[in-house]
């Protein structure tokens, strides 16, 4: 803030500039439906000589222009307006340097004129942006502190191509975008302003009009930053995070995920520890898991969304992690821990659709944009919110920037795409009549299609190492192919089916198994046609479904049987597995954003028999033994790394594979999920291996067991082994050592 010197005498004027502009733009002006503010405010070369200065401050008792110190007042021209022609320059072309001088009732303060300044936006992002090809969005729309024509401020910009006009206001407004209309710049559709002054920690909005005269305060949907909900200003923001998981992220680009151990931890940040913030959570998490043995956290959308309850899965602000637990930054520092931990981060990201809170997305600039133009076409029928218009170039450009953004900004490793069948069929959810064929008379969303082919094939162009994972639950060819293939180029797909079939299986009471036995071996049918992951998730323990452990019949202790028996036999399957919080160490009742796990359940203070600490040592032995054992995971996609010993016996309640590595060394899974124990059990073995030795057992003691054991080496006989299958339990062995 700078005071003015009454003493310094000032510039006389030349004039009124009245007669230089239609009374109409000053109209314009006032209503914020002007496209190009610049041309009428700051300062211009006057027709007659001299120069023009006008400016558009609402509520100011007096404005001057100070050139070189000296001030130059300028005429009340009513409602806000101040202007004058000033005789400045050599020649009336010359505009010289200046700042304005404005008084308000409680004093003056110098500032900077954000009239005075040229487009912060270049050419070549403009033609990007139009051509929907930009893949580093975010640097080109939204907030962006910087230094402009020697000036620090923020650029503002955003993609309205329907409205009349933009303002910005925030904080340094007192959220009145009056004095801050934004100019058009052409036919890309992109409004901006460049705000002197304005840097890190405002909160601002856009105030849109659109061609029907409505207006709306509109959050950026390029915000990289957001209040604390409910609050929903954005945030001027900018990254100071310095890195230290170089060695991760080229450890990283030099693997193959389908060939490589890959365990998913899946977490709700919000509720895994209440309270924690960002930073918080990286003390507790990484050791956590780590511990554990898993390779990889997955994360519950953390995209900001107005309603904790829907969470993450209604997201407002696809650019900004959630304030509810820290800045950005501090979700880096999340990130970072993580990394330096040894464990991979994937993140849920929710490009199927968007919620209808006037101030967000919906109807942004006063009619469809991001959403179709077709009502038909624009509701989501599940779940009350708007699809996007996936043929409309700019809207792909927006997810698929979206995409590459959590990647490179955040160095996270991958992305679980939720939702991808509800993209890709035109009548997902949908009667006859709701809905109109593709061009080739079928029920295929092509322009979902070409959407994910680009999004995964950008992806994985810019940056090397990454993963996406597409939640996917029916038949649709190709899913992980890729894309030059003609495939939709995602690396992994859960598996639905499995998931359904065995969970299925394992509700049932053991008497009745038998009749289900095809529920567990149907999945091999296909297990080779994608490259899966086994999915128990958030889904499988919400809604009244109960938790994983609260499924399985029988007792307390028959429960806990089955519950550590089934988890031996997914992580002995051909694919990828994944665990939701909470089950790792059997919690009884299901989950829930406001509860999170039952972590007293592990406190001995409060339960002293080891039930749920000896389910929880058991996955980590999981882990631990399958990241060991290259046979678990390194032909997952291979048919030839699995072989049925026994798949057919039915009566027994028994399934027996083997399990392959690329040298030709197996693993044996046995899985009784009767509530016998099945002395000299008879399995025909294929292969020299002349003794077998337990390697993991679910029953043992330690886990909460019977402790029913195959001590020693089994020794193999004419291609025949013996074995003694503890009751509900699975049993991995490999061949003895000498």
């Amino acid at each position: 803030m700078a005071l003015h010197d009454p003493s310094l005498p000032d510039t006389p004027s030349l004039g009124r500039p009245d007669a230089l502009w239609d009374p109409g733009d000053r109209q314009r002006l006032l209503a914020g439906t002007h496209h190009d503010p610049h041309a009428l405010l700051g300062a211009h070369p006057a027709p007659g000589g001299g120069i023009v200065f006008r400016a558009l401050r609402p509520h100011a008792r007096g404005v001057s222009v100070l050139v070189d110190g000296l001030p130059s007042k300028l005429d009340d021209d009513g409602d806000g307006f101040f202007s004058a022609v000033l005789p400045f320059g050599p020649s009336s072309a010359a505009i010289p340097g200046y700042t304005l001088l404005v008084s308000y009732e409680g004093g003056e303060s110098e500032v900077e004129d954000p009239y005075r300044f040229l487009p912060a936006l270049g050419e070549l992002d403009l033609h990007l942006i139009g051509e929907g090809r930009h893949e580093e969005l975010w640097k080109a729309l939204g907030a962006e502190p910087m230094t402009h024509q020697g000036v620090t401020g923020t650029r503002f910009t955003v993609w309205a191509p329907n409205a009349q006009g933009v303002r910005v206001a925030g904080d340094f407004t007192f959220w009145d975008g009056t004095a801050h209309p934004m100019r058009s710049l052409g036919s890309a559709g992109v409004w901006e302003l460049f705000v002197p002054g304005v840097g890190e920690g405002e909160r601002y909005k856009f105030e849109v009009v659109g061609r029907d005269g409505g207006r709306v305060m509109k959050a950026d949907p390029m915000a990289r930053r957001t209040e604390v909900p409910p609050a929903t200003a954005s945030v001027v923001t900018a990254s100071h995070y310095e890195w230290g998981d170089e060695e991760w992220l080229a450890r990283r680009a030099g693997t193959a995920v389908h060939e490589e151990p890959f365990s998913v931890y899946e977490v709700h940040l919000p509720s895994w520890r209440l309270g924690l913030t960002y930073r918080q959570l990286a003390d507790e998490l990484p050791a956590y898991v780590a511990d554990l043995g898993f390779t990889h956290v997955q994360l519950m959308p953390v995209a900001e969304h107005p309603f904790g309850g829907s969470w993450g899965y209604q997201v407002t602000s696809y650019y900004a992690p959630t304030a509810r637990l820290g800045s950005p930054d501090d979700f880096r520092y999340l990130v970072d821990a993580l990394h330096r931990a040894g464990v991979g981060v994937l993140l849920d990201w929710v490009p199927a659709h968007f919620p209808k809170d006037e101030w967000a997305l919906a109807r942004f600039d006063g009619e469809p944009l991001y959403e179709p133009g077709d009502t038909r076409r624009a509701e989501h029928p599940d779940w009350g919110t708007y699809e996007f218009d996936l043929g409309r170039t700019e809207v792909r450009n927006f997810l698929v920037a979206n995409a590459v953004y959590w990647c490179e900004e955040f160095h996270l490793d991958g992305l679980r795409v939720d939702a991808v069948a509800s993209m890709l069929y035109l009548d997902y959810s949908r009667d006859s009549g709701q809905w109109t064929p593709n061009v080739h008379g079928g029920r295929e969303d092509l322009d979902a299609v070409a959407f994910l082919q680009e999004m995964n094939a950008t992806v994985y162009r810019r940056v090397p190492g990454v993963l996406t994972v597409a939640e996917e639950s029916t038949a649709w060819d190709g899913v992980t192919r890729p894309t030059d293939s003609g495939g939709l180029g995602f690396g992994l797909k859960w598996n639905m089916g499995w998931m359904h079939d065995s969970l299925g299986y394992i509700q049932h009471e053991p008497v009745h198994r038998k009749y289900h036995h095809h529920e567990m071996t149907f999945s091999m049918v296909y297990a080779y046609s994608e490259n899966y992951v086994l999915p128990i998730s958030h889904d499988e323990v919400v809604h009244g479904k109960g938790s994983l452990v609260s499924k399985m019949p029988g007792d307390w202790w028959q429960q806990r049987a089955n519950h550590r028996a089934y988890l031996g036999f997914m992580w002995a399957h051909p694919g990828k597995q994944l665990l939701f919080m909470g089950q790792e160490f059997a919690q009884g009742s299901e989950w829930s954003e406001a509860d999170g796990p039952d972590w007293w359940l592990l406190d001995p203070k409060y339960a002293a028999e080891p039930d749920h600490r000896g389910v929880r040592d058991l996955v980590r032995d999981l882990n631990t033994v399958y990241r060991r054992t290259p046979a678990l995971w390194q032909r997952d996609t291979d048919p030839a790394g699995f072989r049925w010993v026994a798949g057919d016996a039915a009566e027994d309640n028994v399934f027996a594979f083997l399990r392959y590595d690329a040298e030709g060394q197996p693993l044996l899974s046995v899985s009784n999920f009767s509530p016998v124990v099945r002395h000299d059990y008879r399995l025909d073995v294929p292969g020299p291996v002349p003794a077998w030795q337990e390697v993991l057992n679910t029953d043992a003691a330690r886990f909460g067991g019977s402790d029913v054991r195959n001590p020693g080496a089994v020794t193999s006989r004419s291609a025949c082994v013996r074995l003694t299958l503890p009751p509900l339990a699975t049993v991995w062995l490999t061949p003895a050592r000498g």
